[in-house]
């Protein structure tokens, strides 16, 4: 099986898997990721099969939509790339890059690294940033029924990849707990590029926000 036919047959699985998932997390925000990642893997010279791989299957089961199951993603993604032939050792990168790509795994000391994990990390936290990570933000905001804002709730510093996992806080706080976070977090020359002008967008969208409120 060739590289397109591998992708072709990866787009059609993820689609079917994520049929109905909340809209910051659905196949539109997997094909960003995807076209992105690429995109970084060219300019850095990373391995192009284990990246959109990667890309296409890191949220195949996200841990916050499945109580918190970190495993459930990586077996899905393992028993679907054996089904293709593919060769193991491929198969146990792109399940480091499904383990370790979220940013709470960056709460426990990094049991794994590459440059593929680094750039599907880069494309996945691109995708968390500017207008589309704002929209992003207060999409899953909406759906477990976070307040917008409330001056009265300062942000959280999290020390562990449970307290951030179980916040319940504002969604304009997620601007300062993560969000412009990202920028100074990114792995790649590429990736830290792309992040500048989204960064940028949202501290004038965080300007614009108080305004209107009055603060």
């Amino acid at each position: 099986m060739d590289h397109n036919e591998i992708i072709q047959k990866t787009i059609t699985f993820v689609k079917q898997q994520l049929e109905g998932a909340e809209g910051g997390h659905d196949w539109w925000h997997i094909q960003r990721v995807h076209n992105t990642a690429k995109q970084i893997a060219e300019e850095e010279n990373a391995d192009l099969l284990v990246v959109e791989l990667g890309a296409l299957l890191h949220d195949i089961a996200d841990p916050k939509f499945h109580n918190g199951n970190d495993d459930l993603g990586p077996e899905i993604a393992q028993k679907f790339l054996h089904s293709l032939k593919i060769p193991q050792e491929t198969i146990d990168h792109v399940i480091n890059i499904i383990r370790h790509i979220s940013y709470s795994s960056g709460y426990q000391e990094q049991q794994f690294n590459s440059l593929e994990l680094q750039v599907t990390q880069d494309a996945d936290r691109l995708d968390a940033i500017g207008a589309i990570g704002i929209a992003r933000a207060f999409n899953y905001g909406g759906f477990k029924g976070r307040e917008i804002y409330n001056p009265t709730i300062p942000p959280q510093e999290y020390k562990s990849k449970e307290g951030y996992r179980s916040s319940i806080s504002p969604t304009l706080n997620h601007f300062y707990e993560k969000l412009l976070l990202l920028k100074d977090k990114m792995n790649t020359s590429s990736g830290k590029r792309k992040a500048q002008q989204r960064h940028a967008f949202m501290e004038s969208y965080l300007d614009q926000f108080y305004l209107e409120w009055g603060q």
